[in-house]
């Protein structure tokens, strides 16, 4: 079997096994995770487990997430093709990359500079021309480029930095894991005509969100 059908066989169990036997339902976050191809996202070292549901390292103390909760996220985000969408710690781009499948432009806030460059690279790769990668500290967003549609915080975060709120276009939706340094609930926050609204989800545990709103430097 050569590589890329292997590829392609691990993507379809991974959406099989993975999402839709865990409820994933959106037929766009579906589509996306299939035609997107994770293992260009990951080191060459560890590309053997690019379908698992795993968390898997990047470098830097960065990692990928698992499939699973990548696709909730985006699930939960309501994306439409029209949006324009923030994603604050793009890691190696993935997410940036299944964004850019499904709405019209996407902005990815990342810290460490060879991420950074790992990140172009990748999205170079898989042809997202309506994405870019830029390098700062994101956890305060970044006012340069909103107003956007929705956010993507793919950090664990104390709680939602108050600055994003006024980025977003009224109606505009942020998903968050928030709580500790271990352990989070996914949390969606809505700006509607009486205020925010929250909403929380599923456990989850991401590496946490590093800068001046995140968990220190």
């Amino acid at each position: 079997m050569g590589c890329a059908s292997m590829y392609e066989d691990e993507r379809q169990t991974m959406i099989d096994v993975q999402l839709l036997k865990k409820g994933i339902k959106n037929e766009d976050v579906l589509h996306a995770m299939n035609s997107v191809p994770r293992h260009e996202f990951i080191p060459i070292s560890s590309r053997s487990l690019a379908y698992a549901d795993l968390a898997i390292p990047i470098g830097h103390a960065q990692t990928i997430s698992q499939p699973f909760i990548v696709a909730r996220m985006l699930e939960l985000a309501e994306l439409h093709l029209s949006d324009r969408v923030l994603e604050i710690g793009a890691g190696s781009g993935y997410v940036v990359a299944l964004l850019a499948s499904m709405c019209n432009k996407v902005i990815g806030l990342e810290k460490v500079p060879e991420l950074v460059e790992f990140a172009r690279e990748n999205l170079k790769k898989v042809e997202a021309t309506n994405a870019r990668i830029i390098e700062m500290d994101g956890s305060g967003g970044a006012m340069s480029y909103c107003p956007y549609d929705k956010i993507i915080i793919s950090a664990a975060c104390p709680k939602i930095p108050e600055e994003l709120f006024v980025q977003l276009r009224p109606g505009g939706v942020i998903i968050a894991p928030v709580g500790d340094r271990v352990r989070q609930v996914l949390t969606r926050a809505k700006m509607t005509s009486k205020g925010i609204f929250e909403e929380k989800f599923e456990f989850c545990s991401f590496v946490p969100l590093m800068g001046k709103n995140g968990f220190g430097k």
